[in-house]
């Protein structure tokens, strides 16, 4: 089975190949600030069994170990990295080209949930 997606202008396009490790929400603060959004939702996938098949996305070192892609064109977070979670890329699973298809199972860094998220929002319990 293989998922595809792609960034907001098109440019950036990506393949998932077989099973996807986990997908999840996250809360953090620097997910926020990279999404500009309350909840970035995740799909984290194995390094080997993904490609690029569109324009390589620019590359952003957030924090020592920490990578993050966007678009050059439009500025679209596309995924993020990190050495804490080595074998995996974490692609944003709003960008797949059918969202619809994968459902979030976890949820990471709960305690940094906004105050104004509603508690009973989808993804926005505690871990």
């Amino acid at each position: 089975m293989t998922v595809t997606g792609h960034c907001l202008c098109g440019a950036v396009r990506f393949e998932l190949d077989g099973p996807s490790n986990w997908v999840g929400h996250c809360h953090c603060d620097s997910c926020r600030r990279a999404t500009g959004a309350p909840i970035a939702t995740f799909v984290g996938h194995p390094d080997g069994q993904w490609r690029w098949t569109g324009q390589t996305p620019a590359m952003y070192e957030s924090s020592p170990g920490t990578r993050r892609t966007f678009c050059p064109t439009c500025g679209a977070s596309v995924t993020y990295a990190t050495e804490s979670a080595p074998g995996e890329t974490h692609f944003h699973a709003t960008l797949l080209d059918d969202p619809g298809a994968v459902q979030p199972t976890e949820i990471d860094h709960a305690d940094e949930r906004l105050p104004w998220m509603p508690a009973d929002y989808p993804g926005c319990g505690k871990a």
